[in-house]
């Protein structure tokens, strides 16, 4: 919603607070946190919100305020390079390349916290993927769907048992719009859904210069449970689960032939977005082409990522659901219901589920994995789809999955390394040779700006465990697992991820007697920060993060372990920045990637991780450390106990003593050369900017110059 009575001379406050290019640039959050200090914190820096709050009284006193108006006017001049294109590497690199822009589809983006639109790694990932696309100029635009209610708020009970709220998004205090449509008629879409017409209402997020389309079913004219359908991300439901995938992928095909977009490039991420693929090989057969030329056209402009690197992740629905939602479809794609339900079964049996990954491998001509380790897997897992040849052979290759430098880095290391590296350090920030500059900052300023960072996430964490008792929703117990006796010098460890069995967020507390030893050395401390959601419907893992949140209220670790509730992006910046140490200890070649390390590695924060995912391809002995070897071969339960033994010798031996290790003034500069290594190594390789160069060299490009055959 739109505010009238903002003063012309700073009228467009309203246009900059609706765009999320707010979200990561510094004049822009400048502007704001000026504008109303107090609102910009309790609105969790959103601009909409905060503009929307603010005074009449005071808008008219910051339209007068000459040191306001300088830094509005030097907001807007960067926004409107920005949008402009100005130095942007796309247009430059390959003028005309694209004959059409990249049509990006996905289940959830984290953008901001604003849009609760996100459930974990594979919306960050795709948040981050927007704003880079908008920072080099390449011509996207994306699809995905609008949850009013979002994912859940996180309570811990005082048993520790995990409680879900929901919260209905108020639209006229987020940054989004009713989406025009060029026909000049309302903002509307319909869908055949089973035997009845579904009507989607589409929602405009702006992002830089990229526009994202997201789909609403609750709308005017849809009976009560479709108006719930597109409620909440990922419904256990699975039928409804099937539901929310047909909006996702038929709907929003139909949303870019309204808006009339004529995408050179359709890139699905995770298999929620298979039906993308199917829409578009039934329009080509409506427009006359025989099915195996429908198939062929649709191959040929078609991208797809798969994040999951184990069979139980990937959807599957089975054929009495498939006949009733798509019985009228495959008689639309001129072909008989076996030849359809082929496309997304293995082995073409009769019966067998339909597995969406497997129907956008049949139809993408060009697919990949999210890091080195994760290509290797999904072409193992893969290789029955393509039997007569060799595993390597599988046509899926990787590219490794990078974080929005602008977004994670935080402000205080970004001005350091301007000082030191060139004000234009984030336009080139993916040139490794310009990180070779690091070493010479000096170790004392570093060390300085991550304490400041520490003491900054600890002061939120306090803050937010005696909000718990002051409100009266925490025991005086619940305040001391909450984080309220964190201590700014102490060795901090973070594990900050979405719980799940395979993550393995219990396996420090393997062996509990060693671990007390651990963190109540009075002459090195530790404490251990956890946050994490679980999915409501996955019961193993709230039983895991029970365990956590028990260890957290013993009295014995003397509230050095604490759990952190309800993780969201805004929090997680503050953890990736602020913490010494970032844990992460999945089982081996069941993390496709993960993306968490990289933030908190780029900002000097030390890994301490297994070989998983993009850790295996970044860790060099010298960056951060690596828990046990590459491969076990042992059951669950023994490479578990081997990884606890190898992680707890890592804690005492190396990481323990390089961070105690200090100077007369303080200074752990072996600790600090290896942040230095860290920030050198992660930071360039690691980033959205190379990913998205990548994808665009090695898929887009690729996939507009492949001959239809």
């Amino acid at each position: 919603m739109q505010r009238q009575d903002i003063p012309e001379r700073i009228g467009r406050l309203d246009e900059l607070a609706h765009n999320l290019w707010t979200s990561w640039r510094q004049p822009a959050r400048t502007l704001f946190r000026a504008l109303n200090y107090q609102l910009w914190r309790t609105s969790g820096h959103n601009p909409v919100r905060e503009l929307y709050e603010t005074s009449p009284e005071r808008l008219r006193t910051v339209a007068a305020d000459p040191t306001f108006l300088a830094l509005y006017d030097a907001a807007i001049a960067e926004f409107d390079r920005d949008i402009a294109n100005g130095h942007c590497w796309f247009p430059k690199s390959h003028p005309g390349a694209l004959p059409g822009p990249v049509a990006y589809f996905s289940a959830e983006f984290a953008f901001h916290h604003s849009i609760p639109i996100y459930a974990g790694g594979l919306g960050v990932l795709t948040g981050d993927t927007i704003k880079e696309a908008s920072d080099i100029a390449l011509p996207v635009h994306a699809v995905g769907l609008m949850y009013p209610q979002g994912y859940f708020h996180q309570h811990l009970s005082a048993e520790g048992w995990q409680e879900e709220t929901y919260e209905q998004l108020d639209f006229a205090r987020a940054p989004m719009n009713e989406c025009p449509l060029p026909q000049g008629c309302s903002p509307m879409v319909q869908i055949q859904l089973a035997e009845r017409t579904l009507n989607l209402h589409v929602w405009l997020v702006r992002v830089g210069r990229v526009n994202v389309y997201l789909l609403d079913t609750n709308v005017e004219g849809n009976s009560t449970g479709d108006r719930q359908l597109s409620a909440r991300l990922y419904s256990a439901d699975r039928e409804q689960r099937l539901q929310q995938e047909i909006v996702l992928g038929v709907g929003g095909v139909r949303v870019m032939r309204e808006l009339g977009i004529e995408p050179s490039v359709w890139h699905g991420n995770e298999g929620h977005t298979s039906f993308m693929m199917l829409e578009r090989v039934r329009e080509e057969v409506e427009r006359g082409a025989q099915f195996p030329e429908a198939v062929s056209h649709v191959r040929a402009n078609t991208v797809f990522t798969t994040h999951t690197p184990v069979p139980a992740g990937h959807d599957t629905f089975s054929e009495t659901l498939m006949e009733k939602y798509f019985h009228s479809f495959w008689t639309q794609m001129g072909v008989d219901r076996a030849t359809f339900m082929q496309l997304g079964q293995q082995n073409g049996t009769a019966g067998s589920d339909f597995n969406m990954t497997i129907l956008a491998l049949r139809l993408a001509q060009h697919a990949n994995g999210v890091s080195a380790m994760h290509g290797k897997v999904s072409r193992k897992m893969w290789h029955v789809l393509w039997p007569e040849g060799l595993e390597e052979d599988v046509p899926i290759m990787h590219i490794t999955n990078g974080v929005h430098v602008p977004t994670w880095l935080s402000p205080e290391m970004l001005q350091l390394f301007e000082r030191h590296l060139g004000a234009d350090l984030l336009d080139r920030h993916d040139d490794a040779t310009l990180w070779e500059k690091i070493a010479a900052i000096p170790n004392e300023e570093i060390w300085r700006v991550h304490l400041n960072l520490k003491r900054k996430l600890l002061y939120i964490i306090r803050e937010a465990a005696a909000l718990g008792w002051t409100e009266g929703t925490s025991t005086a117990q619940q305040v001391v697992a909450t984080g309220a006796l964190l201590d700014g010098d102490s060795l901090t460890i973070g594990f900050v991820r979405r719980f799940a069995e395979y993550k393995r967020p219990a396996l420090l507390f393997q062996d509990i007697e060693r671990l007390k030893r651990i963190v109540a050395n009075t002459d090195a401390p530790v404490q251990i920060v956890f946050a994490g959601k679980s999915h409501p419907a996955d019961f193993p893992s709230k039983h895991l993060l029970h365990q956590v949140y028990s260890m957290a209220m013993d009295r014995a670790f003397g509230g050095r372990i604490v759990f952190v509730e309800d993780l969201d992006t805004h929090l997680a910046h503050y953890l990736v920045q602020g913490v010494d140490v970032w844990l992460n200890n999945p089982r081996r070649l069941q993390e496709a990637s993960g993306t968490s390390g990289m933030k908190a590695g780029m900002n000097g924060v030390l890994n301490l991780s297994d070989a998983a995912g993009w850790w295996q391809e970044a860790y060099n002995g010298r960056n951060g450390w690596l828990i046990g070897d590459n491969v076990r071969s042992g059951s669950f339960q023994d490479d578990d106990g081997q990884d606890a033994t190898d992680l707890y010798h890592l804690i005492e031996h190396e990481v323990v003593p390089l961070f105690y290790r200090r100077d007369g003034r303080g200074i752990p500069h072996e600790w600090v050369r290896m942040m230095k290594e860290s920030i050198r190594t992660i930071l360039p390789a690691f980033s959205t900017r190379r990913m998205l160069k990548e994808y665009t060299e090695k898929m887009y490009l690729a996939a507009v110059h492949t001959p239809v055959r």
